[in-house]
């Protein structure tokens, strides 16, 4: 499954994201405290053009910034629990229950581009 975020500014500034990455980030925003847990739960249904407005996003974008990248480091990876690996991801399923939550991770250049996505837009859909 797969998210479409789409800037409510401009059709043209789209971001693609799996479920993998997009629990990810939504357990981080929702640890950050950037957006209340059921506005998070929300964002986390698949095609309902959830609207996430530009003051939401730009606080996304520089929090991410500011705090998480600097924090993280080059080369890293967040899970979703919070807990972070220099480990690269290889793509393995982990279908174990005990370890599935290996399947659920964004590295430091993936927020990056999450971010400056959040500061270019003016507010975005997700589908």
């Amino acid at each position: 499954m797969s998210f479409k975020l789409i800037d409510t500014g401009s059709e043209y500034n789209e971001f693609d994201v799996n479920i993998w990455k997009w629990t990810a980030a939504l357990e981080l925003i929702k640890r950050l405290d950037i957006i209340g847990d059921s506005r998070v739960r929300e964002m986390s249904r698949n095609a309902a053009g959830i609207k996430v407005d530009a003051e939401e996003a730009h606080l996304i974008g520089r929090t991410i910034i500011e705090t998480v990248i600097p924090s993280l480091g080059p080369g890293r990876r967040i899970f979703a629990d919070g807990t972070v690996t220099d480990k690269p991801d290889d793509g393995t399923f982990y279908g174990d229950p005990s370890e599935q939550w290996k399947n659920y991770s964004v590295s430091t250049e993936w927020l990056r581009d999450f971010a400056d996505f959040c500061l270019r837009s003016n507010g975005f859909r997700i589908f």
